[in-house]
């Protein structure tokens, strides 16, 4: 498989917080991130996983949520646009949610390897009231199912810009489905 998707819009925040900063372009760090982001880094730097184990590795160094979700919860009455949701990346035209593990999207001379699921948190009602369930379901047999993006690592570095085009390639072999990271 070979899809092609667009970066709509890119996000930083250097310091620790829900939401992030528009810009036009970014530069991802191979092995640490996003450079000047407050995830970026080779050990895991999300607050709550540091106080558990501070030496984990970084699977979480970059967020990337499909926009046609910012189309789903504005036509469910949330007001809700990219970046507003923590992603570094906001693409469209790829079914991010469908990936599996490794699939590496490249981006130019970037690439950002996928490593799972956003596990959305109780934050981001604290943003909107209501809009966890909207990103945080439930299947019949009383599963989790988690829309709020992927994650990914940097496996080469480079310069992106919004409106760059990506193309997914699949890892070669047996296909594992996302799970949270």
């Amino acid at each position: 498989m070979s899809a092609v998707g667009h970066l709509e819009a890119l996000h930083r925040s250097p310091v620790h917080g829900f939401s992030k900063e528009t810009v036009e372009s970014l530069r991802l760090l191979e092995g640490q991130g996003v450079e000047g982001d407050a995830h970026c880094g080779v050990t895991v730097q999300h607050r709550s996983r540091v106080a558990a184990d501070p030496s984990q590795p970084n699977l979480r160094q970059v967020h990337l949520i499909h926009a046609e979700l910012f189309d789903e919860l504005r036509a469910a009455g949330f007001a809700v646009k990219p970046g507003d949701l923590g992603e570094n990346l906001t693409t469209r035209g790829v079914d991010l949610l469908s990936l599996p593990v490794g699939t590496r999207l490249v981006m130019g001379a970037a690439v950002v390897t996928v490593t799972g699921l956003r596990n959305p948190c109780q934050q981001i009602n604290g943003f909107q009231t209501g809009l966890l369930k909207q990103v945080l379901k439930v299947d019949r047999e009383g599963s989790p199912v988690r829309l709020a993006g992927v994650m990914g690592i940097v496996s080469r570095g480079g310069e992106v810009s919004t409106g760059d085009a990506f193309e997914v390639r699949l890892p070669a072999g047996e296909h594992f489905p996302l799970t949270r990271v």
